[in-house]
């Protein structure tokens, strides 16, 4: 219940994750989040308007449907928001990889590159080093 909020706008992505949201009450001066088109019935009542279940918008007609890039799902993120979640074994930037993150390869990289630096400035800084 926001209703007696002194809010005039409410601040993009204030709703983002909030999937299970069914029932809202805001001020009379605001719009329900996502526009009336994200909730399946909105009514006034006093000084507030009330949101009521959230539409999925992944679940329109086809011409309507939210652009998810190949090998992803559409998904609800709040009102009127959706996201895109890459299908398994695809992952990174545009769901373009597939497999898994190559953990052991990465690791054995940045440990043998740390290590080497690490012997290298010990070797070199240790003479400026004073002794008691």
């Amino acid at each position: 219940d926001l209703t007696e909020n002194p809010l005039t706008t409410l601040p993009n992505g204030s709703f983002l994750g909030f999937t299970h949201l069914q029932l809202l009450a805001v001020p009379l001066v605001l719009q329900c989040p996502g526009g009336s088109d994200a909730w399946q019935e909105v009514t006034v009542d006093g000084s507030s308007r009330l949101c009521h279940d959230q539409r999925n918008p992944c679940n329109v007609s086809a011409e309507l449907a939210w652009p998810c890039p190949e090998n992803s799902a559409c998904a609800p993120d709040g009102p009127g928001l959706v996201q895109c979640l890459c299908d398994s074994p695809f992952h990174g930037y545009k769901c373009l990889r597939e497999g898994t993150f190559p953990v052991l390869l990465f690791g054995g990289i940045l440990g043998t590159a740390t290590i080497s630096l690490s012997l290298l400035l010990w070797g070199t800084q240790r003479r400026k080093a004073k002794t008691p």
